[in-house]
């Protein structure tokens, strides 16, 4: 099954409805930001031309801001490349966020406890535009297990996860997310939506979403959303496994109830 290239914010699209530049965006920053974002997982070195393709910036603007991002150690210059390769400051960056992000330690446990009981996958994550982000994960001993490591993203639209964060984001951000989805892929886009549209009512009705075999074809899993509180945004948690091992059935009828006993012990965790 082919995946998408990830798709980055085009900061000249930072306009409100009437059509004027928003105020309290800074371009400059976000434009800092969009460079970081432009390295993916299993990318090593990009060359600001590299950059500036995927970001949809002149090259010279690119270079200043390359420039400026390695005098700050978010970017390290590899001079026999003739290219960037991500700092030390952004690995310190994300290791204080994750530190201080105290519900994966509420969590980690209790996804344990599951994952080893249901022999799955379990992984807890938040959304970063249009993929969601592991921010811890265990696997259960499985004789096929699904190894997807932190800081690994997968699509909001095809995957449990992604899915049930939309089932629980409110209907002005959800709105906004899917109609970044139908602009990227118009052709999929009845049955995207059709599908989307059919896991938020599972998660309103069953207390999960479901993915089986649409976000990789021999993968099925489920996932459920809860709202942390303490000022973060909704979260979900998913629990997988390859087709061969595990069928729709079995994440519905043994793993689902434990699922949603997880979520409701952590929904309003961060706000106590």
């Amino acid at each position: 099954m082919s995946r998408r290239r990830p798709q980055f914010f085009d900061i000249r699209q930072a306009e409100s409805p009437e059509g004027d530049t928003d105020r309290q965006f800074v371009a400059s920053l976000g434009r800092g930001l969009e460079v970081l974002a432009c390295f993916r997982k299993g990318e090593t070195l990009l060359g600001n031309q590299d950059i500036a393709a995927r970001c949809g910036l002149p090259k010279s603007t690119v270079s200043r801001l390359t420039y400026t991002l390695s005098k700050l150690g978010y970017l390290h210059y590899v001079e026999e490349a003739a290219k960037y390769r991500l700092g030390t400051a952004v690995l310190t960056l994300g290791t204080s966020m994750l530190a201080r992000l105290d519900v994966r330690n509420i969590a980690r446990p209790l996804m344990e406890e599951l994952a080893i009981s249901a022999k799955v996958s379990s992984a807890l994550g938040a959304r970063d535009r249009l993929s969601m982000v592991y921010i811890e994960s265990f696997y259960g001993y499985t004789p096929v297990s699904l190894a997807v490591a932190v800081g690994s993203r997968i699509s909001i639209s095809t995957s449990a996860m992604g899915r049930a964060f939309l089932a629980v984001c409110g209907e002005e951000m959800r709105n906004s997310i899917l109609e970044e989805i139908r602009a990227l892929d118009k052709t999929d886009w009845p049955r995207t939506r059709d599908a989307i549209a059919t896991a938020v009512e599972d998660h309103r009705t069953l207390g999960c979403a479901c993915s089986f075999g649409e976000w990789q074809g021999h993968v099925n899993a489920i996932a459920a959303a809860f709202n942390p509180g303490g000022g973060l945004p909704p979260m979900a948690i998913n629990c997988g496994a390859p087709s061969v091992v595990a069928g729709p059935r079995f994440f519905l009828d043994e793993v689902r109830p434990k699922l949603i006993s997880i979520t409701r012990k952590l929904e309003g965790a961060m706000g106590l």
